[in-house]
Formats: structure tokens, C-alpha cells, sequence
């Protein structure tokens, strides 16, 4: 029975299965990612996002603040690591290098004949035969009660020039996404319903552009765009997008057009519509879907870009796009603020999915074009 059209079949719950365990494993990064963003860079450093509900012991170093006196010939300092406030003592040491090295109560053998003592409740004795004329370090560990802010997210919204790298980016995405549109859905209507020598070789050029890497395209585009004098510019970010979308643009419109009934393009031309007409009026209107599902492939991909934006933007601060602000005014040359970087990702994600739910029931219609005869 299970081959009779209209009857459930018995693997039917391991589909389901399935497709709970795909979103699971899909799910546990955006989860990540979003816990991370409200962390600070130590605590992401000291323990993985999945332990953050709990305390994380990080490694702190303070300067032994206080009067130091004499005694039986030996200066003395004493004092609390934690100040006016509270806390237990893990682990401490007198160098940097090694925070951890002795446990609490333990005497610890530095150079010069000096010692440090540091209890758990933070109290803590240095001594030194030699006068103490500048105030020593002290590294210790303690436990960390888990803590959860918006700082990140104040940092990057409150970093200066962002509203002029959001502003840019609009600049870049929009045009990005129009221009390859419409370039594409003349090609495509003209490799589906019009007849002239050579449309296989094209349609096949086309195909197999889809899988060439576009970094191999990167430097000789840019030396076509500087010897046409629109070198770093955003007019030539806008060629360099509509060059590396049309290849997939004119692929799926023209599987969505093929796919069109031929006797309502027939009648038109009977009645002595010309191609152009055909194409506005009738071609241009029914593909739709195909039009916004690559119109979301196509700002996605521009507004999330770094790459192209790198090459093909000029490098001063008042040119940055989202991307670039925060890779490299914001993490640095180094990349290691994964907090900064968790936030950036839910900020900047945020355009693109109201996109995305904005046009995503055509999404399906538009990529299953042609696929079904």
C-alpha cells in the first residue's frame, strides 16, 4: 500500500526524524552565536558557550594597593585582591606567565628573596627585604558568576561612522540586486523563446560559469575596471556583483521561462505582439518567483559580502561597508573579539531576513523551475 497515491508511507516518521535532527544541528550554532554576543571576550575565552549558565573561573591581576611596613627587618604589604568586594581565590601567582601557580594559603618563592602569600577569602601578604618602591601585581584565578550584557551590541551601534557603513551597504546591496535583475531577464527570455544561431552555446557558456570561482576573476577584473577608469568606485562594485550574479540569474530565469506555457506566448505573437511586448506583458509578470528567489540569493550574498567590498572599494573609512567596518575597525587586525563578531553577525542579519520572510514563499516556486515538466 505504500506506493498507492494518497496513503501515508511507513518511513514516514523517520522522514520526520530526520528533519528534527537537520534543525537541531542547524540550530546549535545560530544558539551559539547568540549566547556568545551577550558574553565578554574573557569569558568566551575561558569556557565554550554551552557551560555559560554556569561560573567560569578566569584569570585576573591587580596591584597590591596599600602602606607597606617593616618588619623584623623584612617590608610587609598586606591587603585584599578583591578590594571592598568579595570572592574566592582559585589559584594565584607573581608572574604573569603563570597566574595558577600556587594554591591558596601556599607561600609562594618569588625572585629577590620576596614571597606572596594569598588566602581564599582574597587577604594577602607580600614581603620583600628590599624597599618596595613600586607596586607589585598580583595574577590570581577566581570563579566568575555567569554575567550576560549588551555591551557588545552598544559597541558596535555606537561605534562612529556605523550609520555611514549601513548607509553604504544599501548603496552597494540594492543596485547590486536590481542591475543583474534586469539584465538577466532579457537574456533569459531571449536563450528561452528566441531563435537565433548559437542559443546552445550560450545556454551551455552560462551553465559552466556557475561553477568557476569568482576569486579567479578578482585581479583581472580590477585591472579592467582601473584601466576603464572606474577602479574602486561603486560603480565598479556594481559591475563586479552583476558580473558574478548573472551567470546563476539568467540559469534560473530561464528554466522558469522555459517552463511557461507556450500557447499563451503563441497567441500573443498571433496576434501581433512583438517579442519585446511579449516580454513585458506577459513573460515578465508570470516569472515573478524566479525573480524574487534570485533577488534574496542576490542581496544576501551582496550585503554579507567582504571580499568583493575589499577589492573593489576604495580603502578609507568613509567607503566601508558593514562588513569591512566591523573587520577592521571593529575586530581588529587580529579577529579575536568573538563577542563583537557574535553581535555584528545578529545586527547585520537583520536587513537580510526581513528580505528573506518578506519574499520566501516564491523562494521554492522560483528554484523548482524547470525541474518538473
Amino acid at each position: 500500500m505504500d506506493n498507492i497515491a494518497g496513503t501515508k508511507s511507513s518511513l514516514n516518521w523517520a522522514v520526520q526524524i530526520s528533519v528534527i535532527l537537520l534543525v537541531i544541528i542547524w540550530l546549535i550554532p545560530t544558539v551559539g552565536l547568540l549566547v556568545s554576543s551577550f558574553r565578554d571576550r574573557d569569558a568566551i575565552t575561558a569556557s565554550g558557550w554551552w557551560l555559560s549558565a554556569l561560573p567560569v573561573e578566569q584569570n585576573f591581576a591587580v596591584k597590591a594597593e596599600g602602606d607597606p611596613v617593616s618588619k623584623d627587618g623584612v617590608n610587609v604589604l598586606e591587603g585584599n585582591v578583591f578590594g571592598e568586594g568579595s570572592g574566592t581565590v582559585a589559584k594565584f601567582g607573581g608572574r604573569r606567565a603563570a597566574p595558577d601557580a600556587f594554591t591558596p594559603g601556599e607561600v609562594a618563592e618569588l625572585t629577590r628573596d620576596r614571597t606572596l602569600i594569598v588566602q581564599e577569602n582574597g587577604d594577602f601578604i607580600y614581603t620583600s627585604p628590599a624597599e618596595i618602591k613600586r607596586t607589585p601585581s598580583i595574577y590570581f584565578a577566581a570563579a566568575q558568576p555567569p554575567e550576560f550584557s549588551m555591551i557588545n551590541y552598544e559597541t558596535i551601534m555606537g561605534s562612529a561612522n556605523m550609520d555611514r557603513a549601513f548607509i553604504n551597504t544599501l548603496t552597494v546591496t540594492i543596485p547590486a540586486t536590481i542591475i543583474p535583475i534586469l539584465i538577466a531577464a532579457f537574456a533569459a527570455y531571449a536563450l528561452a523563446w528566441m531563435e537565433f544561431p548559437g542559443r546552445g552555446l550560450l545556454i551551455a557558456v552560462v551553465v559552466g560559469l556557475l561553477v568557476v570561482p569568482l576569486q579567479l576573476a578578482l585581479v583581472p577584473m580590477l585591472k579592467l575596471h582601473n584601466a576603464m577608469g572606474v577602479g574602486q568606485s561603486f560603480l565598479g562594485i556594481w559591475m563586479a556583483h552583476t558580473g558574478f550574479g548573472l551567470p546563476l540569474a539568467i540559469y534560473l530565469l530561464r528554466n522558469y521561462m522555459v517552463g511557461l506555457p507556450r500557447d499563451i506566448i503563441e497567441s500573443a505573437k498571433v496576434d501581433g505582439a512583438t517579442d519585446f511586448q511579449v516580454f513585458t506583458k506577459i513573460v515578465l509578470p508570470l516569472s515573478f518567483p524566479a525573480l524574487a528567489s534570485f533577488a534574496i540569493f542576490q542581496f544576501l550574498w551582496t550585503w554579507n559580502d567582504l571580499l568583493v567590498a575589499k577589492v573593489f572599494l576604495p580603502s578609507n573609512s568613509e567607503s566601508w561597508v558593514m562588513t569591512v567596518k566591523i573587520a577592521d575597525d571593529l575586530l581588529g587586525s587580529r579577529g579575536g573579539d568573538w563577542g563583537i563578531l557574535a553581535a555584528a553577525a545578529f545586527i547585520s542579519i537583520a536587513v537580510p531576513l526581513i528580505v528573506f520572510f518578506t519574499m520566501q514563499r516564491y523562494l521554492v516556486r522560483g528554484l523548482l523551475a524547470g525541474s518538473v515538466k
